[in-house]
């Protein structure tokens, strides 16, 4: 598969032809039932295709929301919004790679955000600020997390937010601003910020009030999906690794025969973990290549920078060691104390 490195790696040019190619041939539309033009095909197949594409050397965040946002639309979505929509993301005529939910002052704290969705008749305004909202750029439609009841009148804390599908073709710029953020990789992110931004009713997704129980389920998926991808990073920065190791030759032997190059790379093929997989491998594989790690032609460098995303999102490894402590090995929870 051509990863089209360098339509984005030197430019930080978003990698269309990568991105469109993925989509003529289905992969982005693998969870969309058939009936919709997707393959139907099931969450383990998923994973499995975004590891082969990452084990290759690519990187698939450009797009991969193309293929687990959509759900929230399958699984909550009225007939009519599934008819609308899933054919039109299947073929690619519409890119809904956007996912609306982290804000500034609440992080991963989803309960707590602060963009409103006040219904006006026929319509719902919006108002607002979302950060890291990932693909914004290069998609033309949004799944947007608001709440639609105030926090101090609700009964439970997980009601009053409510899921919107936006289309934002005519919206940007009428009601919506998009501003890049730029970061050390080149990973299309940004700040959108939503001022009296009107749509219509019917881009409310199930019922309103119940959005947080719909965002969890794609969010599921997203945290299996890029856990695959994490596995497909470590795969190709040990093979990487390894290969080099076997044929640099210095002092007249390979330097894999020494026991220093050996061990990192072995223990990090033992330690298979999705996120910290992939960023052991990476720095075994940074270490093997030494100085020729830095060189762009190498790739190694740029996938050493993609890799270390995942330390921090789609959620933070710090996170899942607290429900390890807490769910598994049954210690007091240690975050989130004083919280109601």
């Amino acid at each position: 598969m051509p990863c089209f490195i360098s339509d984005f790696q030197f430019r930080r040019a978003y990698p269309k032809a990568f991105v469109d190619a993925l989509i003529r041939e289905g992969y982005l539309a693998a969870m969309i039932p058939e009936s919709y033009g997707g393959s139907g095909l099931n969450l383990t197949a998923s994973a499995a295709i975004l590891e082969e594409i990452h084990s290759q050397g690519c990187n698939a965040a450009a797009c991969h929301a193309q293929m687990y946002t959509m759900g929230t639309v399958l699984r909550h979505g009225s007939e009519a919004q599934k008819e609308r929509y899933l054919p039109r993301i299947a073929d690619g005529t519409l890119r809904l790679q956007a996912f609306g939910v982290t804000e500034p002052t609440s992080g991963t704290d989803t309960l707590a955000l602060k963009t409103t969705a006040r219904r006006e008749g026929d319509e719902y305004v919006i108002n607002g600020q979302k950060i890291w909202t990932s693909r914004v750029e290069h998609s033309d439609l949004m799944v947007l997390l608001a709440r639609t009841t105030p926090r101090d009148q609700i009964t439970s804390k997980t009601d009053g937010l409510s899921v919107f599908l936006v289309d934002l073709r005519d919206k940007v710029g009428n009601g919506i601003d998009i501003r890049p953020i730029r970061t050390m990789i080149n990973h299309a992110t940004t700040e959108v910020f939503f001022d009296n931004l009107r749509i219509s009713a019917d881009s409310l997704i199930g019922e309103e009030g119940k959005g947080f129980r719909y965002i969890l389920s794609g969010m599921n998926s997203e945290r299996i999906l890029i856990a695959a991808e994490c596995i497909g990073d470590a795969k190709w920065f040990l093979n990487t690794g390894a290969t080099y190791a076997r044929e640099r030759v210095v002092f007249g032997a390979p330097i894999g025969a020494n026991q220093g190059i050996q061990f990192p790379l072995a223990r990090a093929h033992a330690h298979m973990l999705a996120a910290d997989a992939s960023w052991e491998a990476a720095e075994a594989c940074m270490q093997t290549h030494g100085g020729f790690a830095f060189a762009e032609e190498y790739d190694v460098e740029r996938k050493f920078r993609e890799a270390r995303l995942y330390q921090v999102a789609p959620i933070s490894t710090n996170l899942i060691l607290c429900y390890i402590a807490e769910q598994v090995l049954g210690l007091p929870k240690s975050y989130g104390l004083g919280r109601g």
